[in-house]
């Protein structure tokens, strides 16, 4: 076992290809501690280095519709008027708490995205 920090990229996809190799080890052996101790390196690297930040709230207001086949008037029986859901697609109103709380529960996008400015 040759376990070092993971401090640059080049050790972060070293650190993954070994994972690979040794993915499979049985609980309790070398690899498998190996296997174990790597994994929260690896976990420790990412949440460090690799932040992924939220999406624009409407921008994933618009990729949740795309995904569940939504068209802007069944925006509007969620959250009201056509005009509104228009204006809001086209960042020309903001969203009220109301709104985000319907289309955080019927979307399911959640409130900490859409809370967000854009």
């Amino acid at each position: 076992m040759n376990i070092k920090p993971i401090k640059t990229k080049m050790d972060y996809k070293l650190a993954l290809k070994r994972l690979e190799v040794i993915f499979d080890a049985k609980p309790g052996s070398s690899e498998g501690n190996e296997l174990e101790i790597l994994s929260i390196l690896i976990e420790h690297y990412e949440n460090k280095q690799l932040c992924i930040e939220h999406p624009d709230p409407i921008e994933a207001i618009k990729f949740r519709m795309e995904q569940l086949g939504y068209r802007s008037s069944d925006l509007a029986q969620l959250i009201g008027y056509k005009s509104r859901v228009s204006e809001i697609l086209h960042k020309k109103r903001k969203l009220t708490i109301d709104m985000v709380r319907v289309l955080s529960k019927k979307l399911n996008i959640p409130a900490e995205i859409l809370i967000q400015s854009n």
